[in-house]
């Protein structure tokens, strides 16, 4: 299935539809988001599953990363507002039933595998001791979809990739090529560009620490299905956040929308 609607009527309908709703949904939503959902145990989030049964939860992994000099822990960049924004648009321009709250999840979590879709942050900083990486194999092996984004230049891809192997050995990271199904499960996007951060923005450029160029890259299973989508040197977490600011340009967060939500119908497809 594809969007029949052209680039131009879709990047408005999109910015006119979410900053209506998010001004409603952020009042009333917001407060409850933070106050449910404010430590990653297992417990808060089976009872507020429970209380809120949907068939999408926005799950974003609570990691152990390298010390970042104060800027607190790097998982939780963007949260919860990049959650929300994003949450607002997937109920708007989908069919899925989405929960209004989040889930923060640990990959020793036991409701790990009842998402389909896993978000991680930052992941520049991640780091998995050896019994986490096997938890994250066995849920990428059993169907999920691991979704990473907001990190840059050539250290961060070092330390994401070392990883990357500790959770799969003898799997290949590989370019996404842009004819594939997953740019193609809601809307065909046939044009990529680099989606930058609202601080480097400020600073009159789409890059930071160094990563000048955009990849989309992914781990496939033995299908061929990616089970892990990997947005490299972009931030559209800061994208799905800032959707209601002026000063942030409506051609990113609409492109980083629209990622977003092939992302997650792929996940729940595939």
């Amino acid at each position: 299935m594809t969007c029949q609607r052209s680039d131009q009527t879709t990047f408005a309908l999109a910015r006119f539809a979410i900053t209506a709703l998010l001004a409603l949904f952020l009042a009333v939503t917001g407060a409850a988001f933070a106050q449910t959902v404010t430590s990653p145990n297992s417990e808060s989030t089976e009872s507020l599953l429970s209380a809120n049964p949907h068939e999408f939860a926005f799950a974003r992994l609570v990691y152990n990363g390298i010390d970042s000099g104060g800027w607190g822990p790097r998982w939780q960049v963007d949260w919860p507002e990049a959650e929300i924004h994003l949450l607002a648009g997937l109920s708007r321009f989908t069919r899925i039933d989405t929960n209004p709250d989040g889930a923060l999840l640990q990959l020793s979590d036991e409701t790990l595998f009842d998402h389909p879709w896993l978000y991680a942050v930052e992941v520049g900083s991640l780091r998995l001791s050896a019994r986490e990486a096997a938890q994250m194999r066995e849920y990428l092996l059993r169907g999920g979809f691991l979704m990473v984004d907001d990190f840059h230049g050539p250290f961060e891809w070092d330390n994401f990739a070392f990883a990357m192997k500790q959770v799969f050995p003898d799997r290949r990271i590989q370019d996404i090529p842009i004819n594939d199904p997953i740019f193609e499960t809601l809307y065909d996007i046939d044009q990529r560009q680099q989606i930058p951060g609202l601080r480097p923005l400020r600073e009159g450029r789409t890059w930071e620490r160094g990563g000048n160029l955009p990849h989309w890259r992914g781990i496939r299973d033995d299908n061929g299905r990616i089970m892990v989508a990997i947005n490299f040197n972009m931030d559209l977490g800061d994208a799905w956040e800032h959707a209601d600011w002026p000063e942030y340009p409506q051609k990113y967060s609409s492109l980083a929308y629209r990622f977003a939500v092939n992302y997650v119908l792929y996940a729940m497809t595939h």
